[in-house]
């Protein structure tokens, strides 16, 4: 059994102790700073690599910085999935159980678990209404179910041909994901390249319009909320190739920073007050008198 995978190339940037992203203070407005930096980083490598072609190592990069975000939120390392090291996906039952038992137990289990798939697997796929579905950023629980399902897709060229495409798959995975999960927050976030404004300035108005549209009105017919994010990469001085963020290009409704505040206010929404703790410590800007009734451990 190999010792990585295809996120294996990121993990070195990941840090193991993820900054606050709240900017704002108790009793403001929610404001949200996600780490552009950091993706900026994931994506130069695939990019550097001449593999931004290659969809997968490029979406993993966007996959990994997603669940990084949520971690920077306040929730635990091995709830968000893909985790930030080998086993990808692992239920958190299992995480516990290995931190109680003795060290050499747990190292010959830390061996074991990657070369069973059916255990922890690399990929997520979650059973929708109508059909399974992978999925590419996951909070899950066995006694919860699915809790926040995120969905990355990534567009580099030929952007107006391949919108329609784009716009029906979407839309079907929503309403197969949210019918099964209705109380879920399930979001959907579009990367492009920002040569899409000069290039083909009609499909980005075109992209700006189904990623609005993609969200639902009141049903289970659409995400819970949705995000476009414009990248590109310059040529430096060394002749090296860096990826650069564009978020002042994208409208304010569906920039990232909104993306995780709706994601976030969406869970905890729908979950009690005495669960996920410690992201509503953060979320609020205070400490809250309560134990953590989801922290099993």
């Amino acid at each position: 059994m190999a010792r990585t995978d295809s996120f294996s190339q990121f993990d070195d940037l990941l840090p193991t102790e993820p900054s606050d992203p709240w900017t704002h203070s108790l009793g403001e407005a929610p404001r949200y700073d996600p780490d552009y930096l950091l993706l900026e980083q994931l994506l130069t490598i695939p990019v550097a690599e001449g593999a931004a072609s290659e969809s997968g190592k490029f979406a993993n990069g966007i996959d990994a910085w997603i669940a990084q975000e949520f971690r920077r939120s306040g929730f635990r390392a091995d709830e968000v999935w893909p985790r930030a090291s080998r086993p990808r996906v692992l239920p958190r039952d299992i995480a516990v159980l290995m931190d109680k038992i003795p060290t050499q137990l747990r190292d010959e289990l830390a061996k074991r678990l990657p070369t069973i798939p059916s255990v922890a697997p690399v990929d997520a796929r979650i059973l929708g209404q109508a059909y399974p579905k992978q999925v590419d950023v996951v909070i899950a629980r066995w006694d919860r179910g699915p809790e926040l399902l995120v969905s990355t897709k990534a567009q580099l060229s030929s952007f107006g041909k391949n919108l329609p495409n784009r716009f029906e798959e979407s839309y079907g995975d929503a309403s197969n994901l949210r019918g099964r999960y209705p109380l879920a927050s399930v979001g959907y976030f579009f990367v492009q390249r920002a040569t899409i404004i000069d290039v083909e300035p009609e499909a980005f108005e075109r992209s700006v319009d189904m990623v609005r549209k993609l969200r639902h009105r009141g049903d289970v017919n659409g995400y819970t909320t949705t995000a476009l994010l414009l990248v590109d990469w310059i040529t430096e001085i060394d002749n090296q190739l860096s990826v650069v963020t564009r978020p002042e290009l994208v409208p304010d409704d569906i920039r990232p920073d909104r993306f995780f505040i709706e994601m976030i206010d969406h869970l905890l929404a729908v979950t009690p007050v005495s669960y996920h703790v410690e992201v509503r410590q953060r979320r609020e800007r205070r400490q809250l008198p309560l134990p953590d009734n989801g922290d099993s451990s």
